[in-house]
């Protein structure tokens, strides 16, 4: 595994420290829309772009429902997200 290469915790490790998803505007870019992790802290976890998540979603053959986007998130929550 190179240095750059990103790992996910698992579903259940996730679960345990994102505390909400959040759809919020991006602040550097007008007119973009992201997907705002936030722990227990409530300090930010990590984003996801809204628009990338609901096509990877539908991708997958599922309506972007909020709990199939939750899962989404929960699947690709990185591992240095632990150390926050």
């Amino acid at each position: 595994m190179s240095d750059n290469e990103i790992t996910f915790l698992t579903y259940d490790e996730a679960a345990k420290i994102v505390a909400a998803i959040q759809e919020e505007e991006d602040v550097e870019q007008p007119n973009r829309r992201i997907l705002t992790v936030y722990n227990h802290e409530d300090k930010e976890i990590c984003w996801f772009d809204y628009d990338q998540v609901m096509a990877a979603v539908k991708d997958e053959g599922k309506k972007d429902s909020k709990e199939n986007v939750q899962d989404y998130i929960l699947n690709r929550i990185p591992n240095w997200a632990l150390d926050i």
